[in-house]
């Protein structure tokens, strides 16, 4: 059996973008900020830096993403790995990597007292090969 699991805590960098395809079925797509500290060897000091994730979700769990999420929104977010290739216009290969969502839980905004949107769990199963997208 083989694995193809990722788990994140963080982020919107921005509002989700979303489309109805013709098909009826809906898609929502973003970018997830996470960060990584820790404390440098050498100098002592506290170092950061910050992971950017382009997130895809489908059906009911992109309809909650598009109703809910905000830029600053901080969620946790369950999904799977898919790797993108193709040529460009140049004949180069270009390649990237997408997180498709399962689950998600809303966590409020960074920084927020108060959760003004509802916290929940969201999950959805979708057989993609019913699904086209053009990129």
């Amino acid at each position: 059996m083989d694995v193809n699991k990722v788990t994140l805590l963080g982020n919107l960098v921005k509002d989700p973008g979303s489309k109805k395809l013709p098909t009826g079925q809906s898609l929502s797509f973003f970018r997830l900020a996470t960060n990584y500290s820790w404390k440098d060897i050498k100098t002592k000091e506290k170092r950061e830096s910050v992971d950017y994730h382009s997130v895809t979700a489908w059906g009911r769990l992109a309809e909650i993403i598009s109703q809910y999420l905000k830029k600053g929104s901080r969620i946790y977010l369950e999904g799977r790995l898919q790797q993108k290739n193709w040529k460009d216009k140049e004949g180069k290969f270009q390649s990237r990597t997408n997180i498709i969502a399962d689950n998600l839980v809303m966590l409020g905004k960074r920084g927020s007292e108060k959760e003004k949107e509802p916290a929940g769990l969201a999950k959805e199963d979708v057989d993609l090969e019913e699904v086209e997208v053009a990129e």
